[in-house]
């Protein structure tokens, strides 16, 4: 009977395992960029602006849109070997882990501010801390920047050297900066840092407009997808 019952105990042990992993839908990964095009004032405006997206109402009933958790982790990146975790993997299962990751994104301080853009190197990077995150349905990295590569390989070698076949790399674009231009940055955007399935960009208008852009990509990032849904104006699907 001891036997019996260890067996039958270690049967359902098997059989749920599956549905544990499953309970996470989305594994979210955003990286900020530090590079030198950032000032400080306009750091503490992303910074900032990525904590009050996070905490904002409709992001938040995003978060909690399914029975299905969302594991979230941030890191910040700049050049070649300047990467640095803000927020390790964490599965967000109510408000106040929600709030607590917030507050740690907040208290967190910028790691470097005079290295160039290495958005290569950042993508692997991003590839390696998506291979450490909790099983989850969909993989997506965030790529924030306000500027084009310019150190080292581009994200298209990232995208062929490293594990990007089940990710989803969406693009957040401060077009800030005087020197990029806005055709150049956001074409840059659109035709080498987009990856995968249902990927899609969203435009800040400068840092001051950082918070409403990242919201707005959030939400449409952690709402679960409808089936049967309309396809985008950008084509990716609603």
């Amino acid at each position: 009977m001891v036997k019996w019952l260890a067996s039958v105990a270690a049967l359902a042990l098997s059989a749920a395992a599956p549905a544990e992993a499953s309970n996470c839908r989305l594994a979210l990964l955003l990286a900020l960029d530090v590079s030198s095009s950032v000032d400080p004032v306009e750091d503490r405006l992303q910074r900032g602006g990525l904590v009050a997206a996070l905490t904002a109402p409709e992001v938040q009933r995003a978060f909690f849109a399914a029975d299905q958790k969302v594991a979230l982790s941030v890191y910040e990146w700049s050049g070649r070997y300047n990467q640095e975790v803000l927020l390790d993997w964490t599965l967000i299962d109510d408000l106040e882990t929600l709030v607590n990751t917030a507050e740690i994104i907040a208290n967190s301080t910028r790691s470097h501010n005079e290295f160039p853009t290495a958005m290569g190197y950042a993508l692997g990077h991003g590839a390696k801390l998506l291979q450490s995150a909790p099983e989850c349905l969909r993989k997506t990295l965030d790529m924030a920047g306000d500027g084009q590569n310019n150190e080292g390989f581009g994200p298209q070698t990232a995208y062929r050297e490293f594990p990007f076949d089940e990710v989803t790399v969406n693009g957040l674009v401060v077009n800030a900066a005087d020197f990029e231009g806005e055709v150049g940055l956001i074409a840059f955007y659109r035709a080498e840092v987009l990856h995968g399935p249902g990927a899609f960009l969203v435009i800040a208008d400068g840092f001051e407009d950082y918070e409403r852009a990242m919201r707005q990509k959030l939400e449409r990032e952690l709402t679960p997808p409808a089936i049967g849904a309309l396809p985008r104006p950008d084509g990716s699907a609603g």
